[in-house]
């Protein structure tokens, strides 16, 4: 997808950035390099797609911790 055409709306803003971050991170994880000038479109669907799926297994991960750690009035 070409820049500016992105349709996916954060609802918390301010996770852009910690978003972004994490795909770094699990790029690294994974061994694939980033591109250089940032543009992720050149790359191979199936790096993208690895990182993709790690970032959904991460982000229900936290999600699931943090449900866990959260008490529920009893009714």
């Amino acid at each position: 997808m070409a820049l500016g055409q992105k349709r996916n709306v954060l609802v918390v803003p301010q996770a852009g950035q910690a978003l972004e971050q994490l795909k770094y991170e699990i790029a690294q994880e994974l061994g694939i390099q980033p591109p250089q000038d940032g543009y992720w479109g050149t790359m191979a669907t199936r790096d993208t797609g690895a990182i993709g799926g790690n970032i959904t297994r991460r982000l229900v991960q936290i999600a699931e911790q943090q449900l866990a750690n959260q008490q529920f009035p009893k009714a």
